[in-house]
This record gives C-alpha cells, structure tokens and sequence, in this order.
C-alpha cells in the first residue's frame, strides 16, 4: 500500500484526561487550529454541528492489532470484532465525532459533545449536513439497546 501522510492540524483543549470516560454530552473543548488554517474555518460558525477527525493519541500500539473485544469491557456483551466497536483499539486509532459548534473565534472552535481528551492531535473537520451525514433507517445490535 501507499505510504499515507497525515499531519495534525490542531490540538484539542478540554480538562479531560480520563479516556475511559462514558458521558461526553456535557464536555466543553476547544480545538486551537495552526493560525495557518484561519482561513480554512471561514462562515464554519455557520453550521450547528461539526464532525471532528482525531488520532487517538493515547492507545497503546499494543491495542492496533487487537482484533476483538467486549463493548466497554464488559464480557456479559457479545464479543465484536475491533472495527464493529467504536473505541480506539483498532489498526489506526482514527476517531469520528459529531458534536455541538458553539462558538468560533479566530482560530478557535468551541465545542460540546466532543468524545476527545486534553492534547489530541486533530486531523480534519468537516460540517455536519444531515442529508450527507444521517442515514434514515438505521438499525444496532441488540446488545446497544438500540
């Protein structure tokens, strides 16, 4: 395969430093872009809603090639296969997140709801348009309640 080059285009700010928490609905972050990518932001205050790519800095290399696991740990759940679960043990720790946009400020994005500890590296952002990004007629496993 190609050799693939991805660069950090900013960091994630928040006082979470616990990558095991559950809850990320009431988390406050802000993302400091590069001030390169200023201009990259324009008119993204726009939108409501935001997804942020991020490199799950923080997962042991160990963990990439797992290739199985219990959903949150626990082995009451049906044992999945690495890339059926969300967390970040998995060949590349990519993270994909849609959460709240409340505020631009030059290069600054605040935002709620996003499921990223203090200092990871963000890779990429796009805005959420729900005719490109929610699928109608969505069904879970069992096992999420869903």
């Amino acid at each position: 395969m190609d050799d693939i080059r991805v660069e950090a285009i900013g960091l994630v700010h928040n006082e979470i430093c616990e990558i095991n928490l559950v809850d990320w609905s009431d988390v406050i972050s802000t993302i400091e872009f590069e001030i390169k990518f200023k201009d990259f932001l324009l008119h993204l205050d726009e939108y409501s809603h935001v997804i942020v790519i991020g490199w799950l800095h923080l997962i042991p290399s160990e963990l990439r090639s797992r290739s199985q696991a219990y959903p949150n740990g626990d082995d009451e759940l049906p044992l999945q296969g690495s890339l059926a679960l969300r967390g970040g043990a998995r060949p590349n720790p990519i993270s994909m997140t849609v959460c709240q946009l409340i505020d631009l400020q030059e290069n600054i994005l605040i935002l709620k709801g996003l499921d990223l500890v203090d200092g990871t590296p963000v890779l990429d952002i796009k805005p959420y348009i729900p005719f490109y990004d929610s699928e109608l007629n969505a069904y879970l496993p069992s096992w999420t309640g869903g």
